[in-house]
């Protein structure tokens, strides 16, 4: 019995979706997205209700009902409000510019690093009070695409992940790093 996949989705005024055999396609005002359906899944809309419905209760329908219902619930928040993960840049000499189409990010390497956006993801860098020693900016990836958004935002992350003894590096806002202590002097 899938709980998550029994529950309707409100669909907000402004979106259209249409229903086809293997993917729902919704449109909104920031996007247009395809969400995979399951074989053996079904959705019905009714007024302003999605609802996903399974043929039976054999595996692995139980499953696929409530990840196709998330993944159409994603679509539809997607495409009306949009998704967005924040990264702090941390430590000194570290920069970070947002260009249209790519972001450049000067890390501690011996090179700049030149991380092109793929189409529909946006990114913003800021300035925000943080309470982090050596905080540079922060950086805002944003899309309608919920796996997309948080793919780039990791891949970001895995250019400079964040150090264990000085906490240098690209992390996730208000992610806890736990420092180790360094060495001990005689």
């Amino acid at each position: 019995m899938s709980r998550i996949g029994r529950k309707t989705i409100k669909v907000p005024s402004g979106v259209k979706i249409k229903i086809e055999e293997d993917r729902l396609e919704v449109e909104g005002k920031l996007a247009r997205l395809t969400s995979p359906v399951p074989k053996g899944i079904r959705f019905e809309l009714k007024g302003d209700e999605l609802t996903a419905h399974r043929e039976s209760d054999n595996r692995p329908l139980p499953a696929y009902h409530g990840l196709a219902r998330a993944l159409a619930a994603n679509a539809i928040l997607g495409v009306s409000q949009g998704f967005s993960k924040e990264l702090d840049i941390v430590g000194i000499g570290y920069k970070v510019d947002a260009k249209p189409k790519a972001v450049t990010f000067t890390l501690g390497y011996s090179h700049p690093i030149e991380f092109p956006l793929p189409p529909g993801i946006t990114a913003r860098v800021e300035k925000q009070a943080r309470t982090i020693q050596n905080y540079v900016a922060t950086l805002t990836i944003s899309g309608a695409d919920r796996q997309l958004v948080g793919q780039v935002a990791a891949d970001i992350r895995a250019l400079r992940r964040p150090d264990a003894y000085k906490g240098k590096g690209v992390r996730y806002a208000r992610e806890f790093i736990r420092l180790k202590v360094g060495k001990k002097g005689a």
